[in-house]
Order: C-alpha cells, then structure tokens, then sequence
C-alpha cells in the first residue's frame, strides 16, 4: 500500500495537482461530449518521439492456424492517440491512481495468467 507523501504528484489531491500545474486555485472545466464513441482494447501499442507519444488501442485477435501451421495473434488496431509528454505523464499518473483504489478495494491485479487459472 502506497503512503501520500506530499512531494509525490500523484498522491495530492486533484484541486492540489491543477494548482501545480497551472498556478491557479480554481479551473472551471466544461466537457463537450456531444461526438463522444466508446471502443473496447484488450491491447495496445505505444511508441514515441522526441516531441510526442503515439499510443494504438484495438483488439488481440486469435486466428486458428492453418494446418500444420504456427497459431497467430492479430493486432487490430481501432484507434490511435497522440499527446504530448506533459499529457502523457499525466494520463500515466492518473491511471496508476485509478488501478491503485481498484486495488485496494478488490484486491491485488494479477498480471500472470498462469497464475490467475483455476485448476
């Protein structure tokens, strides 16, 4: 379990960390989702450059083999999103504190399959 440590971004509070990020008490956020889709990734593909992080979402697809062939994976990717490192750090901050409360309530995510398997 993680400590807040008051020097550590992510452990502030959010009216704390837009503070720091801005300079400013008080944001008025306004949000329009009026062309807002919703899609489903199972997996993803992050790559970036000196200035930007591109980062793919889509489905892992298993493909039957042909015959006698290697069974096979397909990446479909279904979107792309690109950012910048000051957003990306803060999408990284962010998530991390999201998985961490889910954990907390529900219990440790075990990322081996192998060891998530029901004999």
């Amino acid at each position: 379990m993680a400590v807040n440590q008051p020097g550590n971004p992510s452990e502030l509070p959010i009216e704390d960390q837009a503070q720091q990020q801005t300079g400013q008490q008080q944001i008025r956020l306004r949000v329009d989702e009026r062309e807002l889709t919703t899609s489903y990734a199972n997996a993803f593909r992050a790559n970036g450059t000196a200035e930007e992080v591109m980062l793919d979402f889509g489905l892992n697809l298993v493909g039957q083999p042909a015959q006698g062939g290697q069974p096979e994976i397909l990446f479909k990717v279904n979107n792309r999103v690109v950012m910048n490192y000051y957003s990306a750090k803060r999408l990284a901050i962010t998530l991390s504190q999201i998985i961490r409360r889910h954990e907390e309530q529900f219990g440790e995510l075990e990322m081996d399959v192998n060891k998530r398997r029901k004999s």
